[in-house]
């Protein structure tokens, strides 16, 4: 059985839509390829099997007079972040120079071009030249349709010697006819109008916006270049002394820094960073307390504070104080480089809307062809002047271009995505955009997802003279040889206190009901109810949202313990953003029904809206029947258990804190821990996909119009140049309006969530 492998190729040479769509039917002509070629990227993304060789996918793409390179190295181990594509760290290609180079064509053209109009349309100036005219106008002309626009001529070369044509084959065809007319006018004596200027003025009208196309694209990519620059240069490594967690006792004057490149990092190595400084590479801080910023990472604008035992990030940024991390993920292994190809990936794809381009573009460029001939056929068989007729045929194959179609949708995607990665929301491919428009009820797990995940003590009743701190000391002796949530919530409100264990000498696990240990020669019971023979009715704590335990002996309870997890605070103003995207939130989890309607009630959801004690194998069919129910779903969560759900429901949201498992079963992921972050997601996929839309409206309507009226002679060749030019840049511009959206309804003076504190109640 063969295997796949999945690569990315450069691919250069590429002008229009057409282009693109060429490279990928042949590509996919391949035996098993599947192939999906982005003009906006100038990249192709390429699955193949084991039957066809990398070399194979270039020789094609260069077959067809285009260059390719692999950017993807499929050898190299996966990344963090799972589903992705391995891949080294990003390269960039030489656009900035290409990008210059094609400036200096575009001013030099405008510098010979300027003359030639003065003399074919400034009458003075066309009078005083006399029968000179003609012979000055080709003098300057000619470097412009030679020279200038030699990238065009080259092109439809190219492309002629396969029997296909692009835009450049329109280009180039317009110009030369224009030129090629005038010039047999000018060797037989005419001093009549001639088309030098129509020549000269189109090409560097399309030479000018090739290169605002050029800088606008490149305006576009800037959100995923900053991630790829986002890592440390150098490292300061520890050289010498202790290793691993003994660091903080050894270090002396045996101790070395030295400072190598980032590429010499490896795994296992201590690494000093300084206030101020970029952290070199995933791993866990050995010694030094400080706060970091990870906002270019999860998009949140607070720094998180981190001590020794915590994980760091590479790329985020140290605030302030000193840290000794050892390195634990490394160069392309890193969390920074499994967000930037992630981001890359969905770039790279192509959204289902942009197929229909990609179908008209493919048969555009034919068609106009054949109107150009029966435009000048036309205008001969009525009796117009052929001079006419010519003007009328370069208008119409100089207006045709289909650049705009091919850049309305992949860069839109360049700015969405890379917008979204300043943010926090990683989204994993570009038909992630069409299935926001139609979602109308999003699913929320509870633990982990609107809550912190990290239960706590909120309530202690007791009987008789019995203290609470005594009973919490007692049930945290006991819980100290369970790993259950509930005892480490016990444990930590113990430990919060100063309250000391007292030692056991004994120890039982009850699975499911509690557990049972001997402090002092007394049999201490901690668990539910069935377990004591008594429960007094003043410490029943029936009415309390979360889970509640019982501490007591001698076969009576003398304690009750209420447990639960806390609301994350932006909760509640998060639900409220998504209702206002006219989305129905529900309620997903495994707790009583009693705590899922006290959060429920917290965060704003409709009580009839809230599924509690759900199984874990059975939030697949909650989801399921909301769907069968006609309601199109999106699920967020966080857990193992919520994968089945993320994969079944029509769009996946897994919060970044999550699993691994959860992250790669969902299509959208949220590097950001709070709530707030669905929402954003939401709305920029959907006025991602309007950009898109608006786009391909533009696109499709411009040719529509144009048309037309160039066959019917409304458009004169120089205007064509303009207007063509003009409506690639346009659809640009319009994409790069993504680089500034901000979320609905937040500003930059929202004010930072409080911290959470112990419940007033909790003695």
């Amino acid at each position: 059985m063969s295997s796949t492998t999945e690569i990315d190729l450069s691919i250069g040479g590429m002008t229009c839509a057409s282009c693109s769509s060429r490279i990928e039917r042949k590509l996919n002509k391949l035996d098993g390829v599947s192939a999906s070629v982005n003009l906006a990227t100038e990249k192709a993304h390429v699955s193949f099997p084991d039957t066809v060789t990398r070399e194979q996918l270039i020789a094609t793409v260069e077959k067809l007079g285009y260059q390719a390179a692999a950017v993807q190295a499929p050898d190299r181990p996966a990344a963090e972040l799972p589903g992705l594509a391995p891949d080294p760290a990003l390269e960039t290609t030489p656009a900035r120079s290409a990008t210059q180079a094609l400036a200096r064509r575009a001013l030099i053209a405008a510098a010979f071009t300027v003359p030639v109009v003065a003399m074919a349309m400034v009458a003075p100036v066309t009078h005083a030249l006399g029968s000179a005219r003609p012979w000055l106008e080709l003098l300057f002309a000619l470097p412009v349709v030679t020279w200038a626009a030699y990238p065009f001529h080259r092109a439809a070369v190219i492309n002629a010697r396969h029997l296909a044509s692009t835009m450049d084959t329109l280009v180039s065809l317009g110009v030369v006819a224009a030129f090629g007319w005038s010039l047999v006018a000018t060797l037989a004596g005419s001093t009549g109008h001639l088309y030098y200027e129509v020549a000269a003025v189109v090409t560097t009208f399309l030479l000018a916006g090739r290169y605002a196309e050029a800088r606008a694209k490149a305006r576009g990519r800037s959100a995923l270049t900053s991630l790829m620059e986002l890592g440390a240069k150098d490292v300061a490594v520890l050289r010498g002394g202790a290793s691993g967690q003994d660091i903080g006792e050894d270090i002396g004057e045996d101790i070395v820094e030295d400072r190598i490149p980032i590429e010499a990092l490896d795994v296992g190595m201590r690494f000093v960073v300084r206030p101020g400084e970029k952290i070199a590479a995933d791993g866990v801080v050995l010694e030094g307390r400080s706060s970091v910023d990870a906002s270019l990472i999860t998009g949140e604008s607070m720094p998180v504070g981190v001590r020794p035992g915590d994980q760091v990030s590479g790329g985020t940024v140290n605030t302030h104080g000193r840290l000794i991390v050892q390195a634990q993920r490394v160069g392309a292994d890193t969390v920074l480089a499994g967000i930037t190809r992630l981001v890359e990936r969905a770039q790279t794809g192509k959204a289902p809307v942009q197929r229909l381009a990609d179908r008209v573009s493919a048969v555009f460029v034919p068609v106009v062809l054949v109107l150009a001939v029966i435009t000048f056929t036309g205008w001969l068989l009525v009796g117009q002047p052929a001079a006419a007729a010519l003007s009328a045929a370069v208008t119409v194959l100089v207006i045709a271009c289909p650049c705009a179609l091919g850049l309305a949708t992949p860069t839109a995607l360049l700015a969405g995505t890379g917008r979204g990665a300043e943010l926090g929301i990683l989204i994993k491919g570009p038909q992630i955009l069409e299935q926001t428009r139609a979602i109308d009820t999003v699913v929320f797990d509870k633990t982990g997802t609107l809550t912190l995940g990290t239960p706590k003590l909120t309530h202690i009743a007791t009987t008789g003279r019995l203290r609470g701190t005594a009973a919490l000391q007692a049930a945290a002796s006991v819980e100290a040889g369970s790993e259950h949530p509930v005892g480490r919530a016990i444990r930590a409100a113990a430990q919060e206190r100063g309250l000391p264990l007292k030692p056991l000498t004994e120890f039982t696990n009850l699975p499911g009901w509690g557990v049972y240990g001997i402090i002092g020669g007394t049999g201490v019971t901690v668990g539910q109810a069935d377990l004591f023979e008594e429960v007094p009715v003043d410490i029943r704590l029936r009415d309390r949202a979360g889970t509640t335990v019982y501490v007591g002996w001698d076969g009576i309870a003398r304690a009750a313990l209420t447990v639960a997890d806390e609301v994350r605070p932006d909760t509640a103003a998060a639900i409220e953003r998504v209702r206002a995207l006219g989305l129905t939130a529900h309620l997903l989890t495994g707790d009583n029904e009693r705590t899922a309607l006290d959060v429920a009630r917290q965060v704003g959801i409709d009580p009839q809206d809230v599924s509690a004690q759900v199984r874990p194998e059975d939030k697949y069919e909650v989801v399921q029947r909301l769907r069968a129910g006609g309601h199109v779903v999106a699920m967020v969560g966080d857990g193992v258990n919520d994968a089945a759900a993320l994969a079944a429901a029509d769009l996946g949201m897994a919060m970044g804190s999550g699993t691994d498992v959860a992250i790669d079963s969902a299509d959208i992921v949220l590097m950001r821990t709070d709530v707030a972050a669905v929402a954003d997601a939401i709305a920029l996929s959907r006025q991602t996909l309007r950009i898109i839309q608006q786009n391909l409206a533009w696109a499709f309507g411009y040719n529509i119009a144009a048309l037309p009226l160039a066959a019917f002679g409304r458009l004169s060749p120089m205007i064509a140049g303009a207007a063509m030019a003009a409506s690639s840049v346009l659809v640009v511009a319009n994409s790069l309006r993504l680089r500034n959206w901000q979320p609905p309804g937040q500003g930059d003076d929202d004010p930072a969530p409080a911290r959470s504190r112990p419940p007033a109640d909790v003695p």
